[in-house]
């Protein structure tokens, strides 16, 4: 976890004595007087060059062991990278807000460190809109390297100075791959938002870099974005705000970023004014000590016109150049800062993949109330028709009329016929009347069935929908499903399932062995008018009768049941009855399968979390601390 404790060519006093090193600027107005420069920030700095403190936690942490510690890292930033999020889900903006914040910091800042520990120490420079950041980087630099000018945002993309030998190092392979990058001699032309300008000069040392940041504040949200991907990537932040813009929240929001990190942090207070500055310094220095940073190296620039070539004029910046110097030359300072902040880095992933997994988590249980949804729905429909078969409550209405037309038709005793004896012609009105009696009773028997699977389907439907709604952000899923191609065509389904039902059934009656052997040798029967004689009995005709009441009187007529006993004889019955039953159910569990598809289709298509993955994360966090 250790960095060396010096870069090639920047051991000793010789980065430090180089810092900055470009030709001064010069200005008609005299320079100002060096010890007024350093009143104008060493009454607010903390110590001779505020050289960040050692972090409590860096003193405690032992050297891990290389490889197993990157293996480590490397598997949670799989895990990780590999997580999904449902949009508009509980979860899913915080979820992908910190998916994306630990990757990047994984990916851009601790795994380059390990497997290349040698890389340039990377000061970044970031702050409020209008702060003097890219004057400032200008004159830490000694050249102007960075564009500035009174346009808000003025840094509309990055610009990274460093020396021509460290110019590779922040080539598109080794430093954030995802960002486009151009390289240019001397001064950085602006680019266009979101590319990382390289400009190389003699003027840096080599070993550091210098990072001029968009806005925190810019009022182009893809800025903070940007600011925040730099900061993430950094050794060192140099924060730098004004005198009227340091109490604005997003500020603080940034600021308080690096306290949780434990970042290397030095913060600049610009364009400070002479009226009335010793109570600035002191609000300011009160708010950082009541935010958790009063131990951040701090520094004051006061408010200044000497400015030309894009840098100060004056020494209104030496103790923030020399600080850096500082930091850059001497190898234990420079080895501490970036220590500090690879620690702290490391230490914050105990609470931020943490908090990760507590979003996929959040996830992952809503999918599981969204599933509940649809298997109580569904198995709630399920039991609806078991109940509507079996009691007698389709033996109503239409159905009931058309079984009493046939009955009272003689149809039954009609179906009989003994053997050997020729059945009865009737005339042909007679034929068509019967015929017609039992075409309606098989078609009221299939018309109630359909009503009854597809009201319990459609009721199904219902109750997923509005349970769904009643959570945030799956009202949107609910729509998915129900606009899937394919919903509409249960109806049709319905009367194919049920009229392969019935044939079925009356197959049932020809199998050998399913009449009685006293029957069979003396009587025949038309099959597939006991074939509805039997749905009826199914359908619970006796209970309808048992029942009592107005359903019991409408019911009355001759018992299917006794008829189909003296065809077939009880255990017979029993056997055909129970098969018939089951290849009822298998129909209708397959047709509510299909209902609900379209549910189970949104759920499985809308990205929420694998189960075990809050678990992989935990363990990874685990794991990361056994390495550490």
């Amino acid at each position: 976890m250790t960095r060396p404790s010096a870069v090639p060519g920047t051991t000793g006093s010789g980065a430090r004595d180089r810092f900055g090193t470009g030709p001064a600027a010069t200005s008609d107005q005299p320079a100002q007087d060096p010890g007024t420069a350093s009143r104008s920030g060493s009454d607010f700095l903390q110590g001779p060059l505020a050289p960040t403190p050692a972090s409590p936690t860096e003193d405690r942490a032992p050297v891990p062991d290389d490889n197993r510690f990157e293996q480590v890292l490397e598997t949670l930033r799989r895990q990780i990278r590999d997580l999904e999020f449902a949009e508009a889900l509980p979860g899913a903006e915080e979820g992908r807000t910190l998916q994306a914040d630990v990757l990047a910091q994984l990916s851009d800042y601790v795994l380059p460190r390990v497997r290349r520990p040698d890389i340039p120490l990377l000061i970044a420079v970031a702050g409020s809109t209008g702060a003097g950041k890219s004057t400032l980087v200008n004159s830490l630099v000694g050249e102007q390297v960075t564009t500035t000018g009174v346009r808000r945002p003025t840094t509309n993309s990055p610009v990274l100075a460093c020396n021509p030998a460290d110019v590779d190092w922040f080539g598109e392979s080794s430093f954030i791959p995802s960002l486009p990058r151009v390289r240019q001699q001397g001064l950085a032309m602006p680019g266009k938002d979101g590319m990382l300008v390289l400009a190389a000069t003699e003027a840096m040392p080599q070993g550091v870099a210098l990072l001029d940041t968009p806005d925190v504040d810019s009022a182009v949200a893809a800025h903070h974005e940007f600011a925040a991907k730099f900061l993430d990537a950094a050794d060192l932040w140099v924060f730098v705000t004004t005198s009227t813009r340091y109490a604005d929240a997003r500020v603080w929001e940034f600021l308080q970023v690096a306290r949780d990190r434990d970042t290397s942090l030095a913060v600049v207070l610009s364009r400070v004014p002479r009226r009335g500055r010793r109570q600035l310094l002191d609000h300011f220095g009160a708010m950082l000590e009541a935010n958790g940073l009063g131990t951040a190296a701090r520094f004051a620039i006061p408010e200044t016109d000497q400015i030309r070539g894009g840098r100060f004029t004056s020494n209104v910046a030496d103790h923030v150049r020399d600080y850096l110097a500082e930091v850059a030359g001497e190898s234990e300072q420079r080895d501490r800062v970036s220590r500090r902040t690879f620690v702290g880095v490391i230490e914050s992933f105990r609470t931020r993949v943490p908090e990760l997994a507590r979003q996929v988590e959040s996830q992952i249980e809503t999918g599981r109330i969204l599933a509940t949804a649809v298997d109580d729905a569904y198995a709630t429909a399920r039991h609806r028709i078991e109940t509507g078969l079996g009691d007698g409550s389709l033996l109503r209405g239409s159905l009931l009329a058309r079984w009493q037309e046939v009955t009272a038709g003689g149809e039954l005793a009609k179906s009989l016929r003994m053997r050997g004896r020729r059945a009865r012609r009737g005339g042909r009105v007679e034929q068509a009347e019967r015929s017609q009696r039992v075409g309606a009773l098989e078609r009221a028997i299939r018309e109630a069935l359909e009503a009854l699977v597809v009201s319990s389907c459609e009721r199904a439907g219902d109750e997923v929908e509005q349970r769904w709604r009643e959570i945030p952000g799956a009202g949107e899923l609910a729509a998915k499903a129900l606009n899937q191609p394919g919903t509409g065509l249960l109806a049709q389904q319905i009367r194919q399932e049920i009229a392969e039902w019935q044939r079925g059934v009356a197959e049932m009656t020809t199998a050998s062995g399913a009449t009685k052997r006293s029957v069979a040798r003396f009587v025949t029967f038309d099959h597939d008018v006991v074939a509805l004689v039997l749905i009826i009995d199914l359908l619970g005709y006796e209970r309808s009768r048992s029942g009592g009441g107005a359903h019991a009187a409408e019911s009355s007529g001759p018992s299917p049941q006794r008829l189909l006993k003296g065809l077939f004889g009880a255990q017979s019955l029993r056997s055909i009855g129970g098969a018939a039953r089951d290849d009822l159910g298998k129909r209708i569990l397959g047709l509510l399968e299909r209902e609900r598809v379209p549910f189970d289709s949104a759920l499985a298509a809308a990205g929420i979390p694998s189960e075990d993955s809050a678990v992989q994360l935990y363990q990874a966090t685990y794991n990361l601390e056994i390495a550490k």
